[in-house]
């Protein structure tokens, strides 16, 4: 079976909208995708790139309205951007060795960019998983869990050692697509 690889950090709003469009590529082409959170942060700090200056953050505000006005999905700019979401990624990471990485990711997704909450607080990522029919307390429970720690860990070494440098990053075999605009030529190879 054809697969696809999606490396996405939660506080990205461009991974937010590609990862509303992995079931469709999957539908359309067969393929599964396999999930891969990790932490923007120490992307940028291993590649030597800043946070996004002010006037970039107020481009972005409006630049992704018109993606999800495109993919006809709820989407709101946060009050808290950037956040520090390590616990949420390690929620994802949690409900990964469950076979719920999917279900974490999109709740925890929709909680921060269509709900604006803050994903930050272990109370709203607990709320958020077991509002998606997951064990809230029982992944939040595990986010201090070294295991779970090491594996957000080694996707981020992944992801750098196959060249990302930004998120959201597709990978189909060792062709890379960055950003959510290519989703459409993700598609296009996957079809080959």
């Amino acid at each position: 079976m054809k697969s696809f690889d999606f490396f996405y950090d939660l506080a990205s709003p461009y991974s937010f909208l590609a990862a509303t469009q992995l079931a469709g590529i999957e539908q359309r082409t067969g393929a599964a995708v396999k999930l891969m959170p990790v932490t923007l942060g120490g992307i940028r700090k291993a590649v030597g790139t800043q946070m996004p200056p002010a006037q970039q953050i107020h481009y972005m505000a409006q630049d992704t309205a018109r993606w999800a006005a495109k993919y006809k999905v709820k989407m709101q700019f946060p009050k808290v951007f950037p956040i520090a979401n390590l616990k949420a990624l390690r929620a994802c990471v949690a409900a990964e060795a469950q076979g719920k990485s999917r279900r974490a990711m999109h709740a925890l997704f929709d909680a921060y960019w269509a709900q604006g909450e803050d994903i930050s607080d272990a109370k709203v990522i607990e709320a958020a998983l077991a509002a998606a029919g997951l064990d809230g307390p029982g992944l939040v429970a595990r986010i201090e869990d070294p295991e779970v720690k090491d594996q957000l860990r080694r996707y981020t070494e992944l992801a750098l050692a196959r060249g990302v440098f930004g998120v959201p990053t597709f990978f189909v075999g060792e062709r890379s697509f960055w950003g959510n605009d290519r989703v459409e030529f993700v598609e296009r190879e996957l079809s080959r």
